[in-house]
């Protein structure tokens, strides 16, 4: 018998593989290797003075604290958003659309000097909120503010093809067998999002934690106030202390890794629990 071949519906699998495995290993792994290795050459007594210093503590709590924040909020308004965008016809409706963009198009520096202008106390928000006593800029409140705003546009763009994609019919069933809108919303709406809800939130989320350019200028930089992790490690390296910089970046690493898997852990779980398991 002569011998069959197998074909695949995709030629060259092989060779995409190692090419993809090859970049992979060159943009991802090998920098990754490279943190953990001039990390440890700290040695542990080291390592743990250069990563749990009070001023270093201080940056984990308000980049992780402020991100969680932001990513949260990010979460219910850009759900708000995506829900109008797709549902409701209004005037600027193009333009608010368009808009939503606005933070992956601008340099995050010039993101960050705009929201300084505007919420210092001269500024057009600013001046508003300092009769109440409320300052923003050179707060942790300005760094959240940042997060929120460098944020939002991952969750839009997450939930709103899903939105799009769902038809109104099984809304429209829903009412006409009872439910009032909120219990549609739940029970029919709620639950298909739900997965590209958790993604956008994990998205926003570890784009907050590693944002540097439109935070430093609205933040003030005040040592155990508004310093974030991202400076700490730009000072260790300005001081030369590359090991030190490491050090911080294994911790903002490891970190940011165990709580993106709990999260797609909840969303693999939740997607399985509604029955759309990929």
């Amino acid at each position: 018998m002569a011998a069959t071949r197998s074909f695949r519906v995709l030629p060259g699998f092989g060779l995409s593989l190692g090419y993809t495995l090859t970049w992979l290993s060159v943009i991802v792994l090998i920098p990754l290797v490279a943190v953990f290795l001039k990390a440890g050459s700290l040695g542990l007594d080291h390592f743990i003075a250069a990563v749990s210093s009070p001023r270093v503590l201080a940056s984990y709590r308000l980049t992780f604290g402020a991100s969680l924040i932001a990513a949260l909020i990010n979460t219910v308004f850009g759900l708000m958003l995506a829900w109008a965008l797709v549902r409701y016809s209004f005037p600027g409706k193009r333009l608010v659309d368009a808009l939503v963009d606005l933070p992956f198009a601008l340099p995050t520096a010039v993101a960050g000097i705009a929201l300084t202008a505007l919420y210092a106390k001269n500024g057009w928000v600013g001046k508003l909120l300092e009769p109440l006593g409320i300052q923003v800029a050179f707060t942790p409140l300005g760094v959240l503010i940042a997060l929120i705003f460098i944020g939002l546009p991952f969750v839009v763009r997450t939930v709103q093809p899903i939105l799009e994609d769902l038809d109104t019919e099984y809304e429209e069933a829903a009412v006409s067998l009872g439910a009032n809108r909120w219990q549609a919303f739940l029970h029919v709406v709620f639950p298909t999002v739900l997965p590209a809800l958790l993604t956008g939130f994990a998205m926003a989320f570890a784009r907050a934690v590693g944002e540097y350019g439109s935070v430093i200028f609205i933040a003030g930089n005040i040592p155990l106030v508004s310093e974030i992790t991202p400076l700490m490690i730009i000072t260790k390296l300005e001081q030369y202390d590359y090991a030190g910089a490491t050090a911080i970046a294994v911790v903002m690493l490891l970190i940011s890794f165990v709580l993106l898997l709990v999260i797609n852990g909840l969303q693999a779980w939740t997607a399985k629990r509604t029955g759309r398991e990929r």
